[in-house]
């Protein structure tokens, strides 16, 4: 299914207690530095290499790669490589509105400023 996508974000599963979002980065496209101060992530890598960043420690990852990421820890993941970026992160508990879909980085950066 993630390979399949090419949205900087598309959410697929919405339950009472976790969600599961499709994501694509482009080459040198990042998610941006975040804190989810209540919610849980686990991000899951498909497909092309970055650098994940964790509370301002960067460490490579790739393709089958998974990282956690607690609430409250500030994080961001980079694309790095020549291809595009896919994979798969789950939030527990949701992070988006059931059905949100943003084509592209700076969709979702204009969705984030109305809301």
């Amino acid at each position: 299914m993630a390979l399949n996508n090419d949205a900087f974000r598309d959410t697929v599963i919405t339950g009472q207690e976790a969600q599961v979002v499709l994501m694509t980065l482009q080459p040198g496209e990042e998610i941006g530095a975040e804190v989810h101060g209540d919610h849980d992530q686990i991000l899951i890598l498909v497909e092309g290499n970055g650098q994940a960043v964790l509370s301002g420690n960067a460490r490579e990852v790739g393709t089958n790669d998974l990282v956690f990421v607690h609430a409250g820890t500030e994080h961001n993941f980079i694309n790095t490589g020549s291809k595009a970026l896919k994979l798969y992160t789950v939030y527990a508990p949701p992070e988006h509105p059931a059905g949100t879909h943003h084509d592209d980085k700076a969709e979702a950066d204009a969705y984030e400023e109305e809301h």
